[in-house]
C-alpha cells in the first residue's frame, strides 16, 4: 500500500481538532471581516453540513477543509462555483492518487459535484455564498473527501481512499486540493472561463445516456444524462425525449437499469 505525506502549500491554514463545521467557521470569519484567501481545516467535524442540510459524517483521518475566498463574481455566476469545485476535487483525488502509483477504476463526477469511484461516494462538496455589507460578495467552498474511512449512515454507498490502496495524510490532500483549486479557480476567471470548466466537468463527468433520478422541487424525475446546458444545468432526457433544465436537485444514478439514449 502507498503512502503519501503533507506537503506545504501557499494559502495560509487555520486548523482545528474538533469543529462543529468548517463551513460553519468560516461564515462566521467572513461576518467578522475575513476576505482570505483562507482555508478552514479540521481533524473532525461534530456537525458537518451537505447539500440540502444533510448530516456528513466525519470521523477523524478524512479531509474536512473550507476555502474562504472573494470570487470576485457577479451573484449570478455564484453558482458556477460548484462545478468548479467539483473539477478541482476531482483533479486532486487523481494527483494524490497518481503519486501513491494507484489509479481508483471508475473515479468520475455526479452532477453538481460528487465525487464517485464507481457507484460509490468518495466526496462532497458545499459551495455556500454572503453578499457582506460592504458590498463584497464572498463564496465558501467545503469538501469533506473519504481518506481513511467510508461513512455507514450515508444513505448510500460510499467508499474511501484506503480501499483503493491510497494511504494519504488530511494535510497531503489539502495541498493537492489547494493546487487544483486555485488553477481552476484562475482559469475560470470569476465567471468570464466558464466554458472550459464545462468542458471539464464533461470530460470529467457521468456519460451522456446513464440512467438517472433527479430529486427536486417538484418531484422525482426519472431519464437519462444530456449533458450541460451553458450555464451548467443538469439537462435531463426523459422517456418521451423532451429534454428538462435542472439548476437543484439531488441526482441518483440508476445502476440497475441499462443506458440507451445519449445526448443531443
Amino acid at each position: 500500500m502507498s503512502s503519501v505525506q503533507a506537503a506545504r502549500i501557499p494559502t495560509p491554514v487555520v486548523n482545528f481538532g474538533d469543529i462543529d463545521s468548517t463551513n460553519a467557521e468560516a461564515m462566521r470569519r467572513i461576518i467578522g471581516g475575513a476576505r482570505g484567501p483562507l482555508w478552514i481545516a479540521a481533524e473532525r467535524q461534530v456537525s458537518g453540513r451537505g447539500r440540502s442540510g444533510r448530516a456528513w459524517t466525519s470521523e477523524a483521518g478524512n479531509h474536512y477543509a473550507s476555502l474562504l475566498l472573494a470570487p470576485g463574481c457577479a451573484t449570478a455566476a455564484a453558482h458556477q462555483l460548484s462545478l468548479v469545485a467539483g473539477v478541482a476535487v476531482f483533479d486532486a483525488v487523481q494527483a494524490v492518487a497518481a503519486e501513491a502509483g494507484a489509479a481508483p477504476d471508475g473515479l468520475r463526477l455526479k452532477w453538481p459535484n460528487d465525487v464517485l469511484i464507481g457507484a460509490a461516494k468518495l466526496a462532497g462538496i458545499l459551495v455556500e455564498s454572503q453578499a457582506c455589507g460592504d458590498g463584497a460578495l464572498m463564496a465558501v467552498i467545503g469538501a469533506g473527501i473519504n481518506l481513511a474511512h467510508a461513512p455507514a449512515d450515508a444513505g448510500r454507498g460510499a467508499t474511501c481512499l484506503l480501499a483503493h490502496g491510497i494511504d494519504v495524510t488530511p494535510a497531503r490532500m489539502l495541498g493537492a486540493l489547494d493546487r487544483a483549486l486555485s488553477g481552476w479557480l484562475e482559469c475560470w476567471r470569476s465567471g468570464h472561463g466558464f466554458d472550459a470548466v464545462r468542458s471539464a466537468w464533461l470530460a470529467r463527468g457521468m456519460a451522456p445516456g446513464t440512467q438517472i433520478s433527479v430529486h427536486a422541487a417538484h418531484g422525482l424525475a426519472s431519464g437519462t444524462f444530456a449533458g450541460l446546458d451553458a450555464d451548467g444545468a443538469l439537462r435531463l432526457k426523459g422517456p418521451d425525449g423532451l429534454l428538462t433544465r435542472v439548476t437543484f436537485g439531488d441526482v441518483t444514478i440508476d445502476t440497475g437499469r441499462a443506458a440507451n439514449l445519449g445526448s443531443d
